[in-house]
């Protein structure tokens, strides 16, 4: 394994500058330190009744914070750094780095200041981040003629939809509508997920294995289940938009599950088990299907259904997949040999452990205020102990020398 390249000490950038250098530096940051403060605003609702949002239950409230705050600002991190690979375009930078992360902190403040904000105005701010980004990634893709990684950008643009019911569920205008929003985001980013996870995850695996004399030849990706698995992991999302009964969401959830488990059964991600770079991706993707089996169960699970599907997703599949993809781009793309810092991987046993915890919550074994308690408090430290450990890393120069 080759050494890790020196720290670059000769004309240090001001860290300001340096975290407007590439996007995954601000939005990175970002998201570990908004993924622990939405956590403890959600956990001193629980303990002291705080109040959140007046339009909106609790619940609601931590529901669209983790999905159009936390979950945006991880996407919006990896994407605009991704079109830079995808096109050879140069990255945002700067100033104009600088208002969409001020975009996106509005609509934070915001959702932050419901007392203080009349709800049309509180949802006027907080709509316009991703719309913005949808827009600008377009602009990006059709510049550069890459039409195939278009669909992202009517994923983002759907996004954005998904925002909006939940906004106007918020205001009253469509008050049965928060769980439609909510449920769509998270069809959504699934699908988002399960889109990325395929290009970079076999492919990091063998690339990872060729490099040790290992049997990259085994990760093996399939055409046909990949494109099963995205045809059936899609179709949940008018499936349940359009059906009034849980049934054709269901049975199509169960073909995204068996599909996406075939697909990660190839990757053979047990030969990656000494590399937490590489383990936790696949774990993450595990929780992916996880959750589908859990959402494709729904109408067996009696009541506790939606909670395991919703939960298995949101702090099972994202909470694991974006603190792996987040550790690793950011060691990348700052010219670091990609080896987890000593000790980090207590990041991703933090996140494993709120994540079992919230299910078994969902699932009855235990207290049910004491295992929630104890998931968001996992929660919470794993978030802060990525900052922690990739706060020195986000916001220096890049060791190898190179701008960005």
């Amino acid at each position: 394994m080759r050494a890790a390249p020196a720290e670059n000490t000769q004309n240090p950038a001001p860290w300001p500058h340096t975290l407007l250098a590439y996007p995954f530096r601000p939005f990175f940051l970002l998201a570990g330190l908004y993924g622990a403060l939405g956590m403890l605003g959600w956990l001193n609702w629980l303990f002291a009744e705080a109040p959140l949002l007046a339009t909106a239950s609790p619940l609601q409230w931590h529901a669209h914070e983790m999905l159009f705050g936390w979950v945006s600002a991880a996407i919006a991190g990896f994407l605009l750094t991704a079109i830079c690979n995808w096109t050879g375009a140069p990255p945002l930078r700067g100033w104009r780095l600088g208002l969409l992360v001020s975009l996106w902190l509005a609509g934070r403040a915001a959702m932050w200041s419901p007392q203080w904000l009349p709800p049309i105005w509180m949802a006027a701010i907080d709509l316009a981040f991703l719309p913005v980004l949808a827009g600008y990634v377009a602009r990006v893709l059709i510049r550069a003629g890459n039409r195939r990684n278009l669909p992202i950008v009517a994923v983002l643009g759907l996004l954005a939809t998904a925002n909006v019911i939940t906004h106007l569920a918020f205001s009253g205008v469509t008050p049965g509508l928060a769980g439609v929003g909510e449920g769509m985001a998270v069809n959504l980013i699934i699908v988002l997920m399960v889109v990325i996870g395929g290009r970079i995850i076999p492919l990091f695996t063998a690339n990872w294995l060729a490099h040790r004399g290992g049997p990259a030849d085994r990760v093996r990706s399939r055409p046909m289940v990949d494109r099963l698995t995205l045809a059936a992991t899609a179709l949940m999302i008018p499936a349940d938009w359009l059906t009034t009964t849980p049934w054709p969401g269901a049975i199509l959830a169960l073909i995204a599950a068996a599909a996406n488990s075939w697909r990660l059964a190839g990757w053979r991600g047990w030969l990656g088990r000494s590399e937490p770079l590489l383990w936790v991706l696949h774990l993450g993707y595990l929780w992916i299907v996880a959750a589908l089996w859990f959402k494709g169960l729904t109408p067996w699970l009696d009541g506790a259904g939606k909670a395991l599907w919703l939960h298995a997703a949101g702090a099972g599949a994202m909470g694991t997949l974006i603190l792996g993809v987040m550790s690793r781009v950011a060691l990348g793309h700052t010219g670091r040999a990609l080896r987890l810092p000593r000790g980090a991987s207590a990041i991703y046993y933090g996140v494993t452990v709120a994540a079992l915890l919230r299910i078994g919550a969902a699932l009855g074994w235990g207290e049910y205020r004491a295992l929630l308690t104890g998931s968001g408090v996992a929660w919470v430290v794993a978030m802060l102990l990525f900052v922690l450990y990739y706060w020195p890393i986000l916001s220096r120069p890049r060791v190898d020398g190179r701008p960005g």
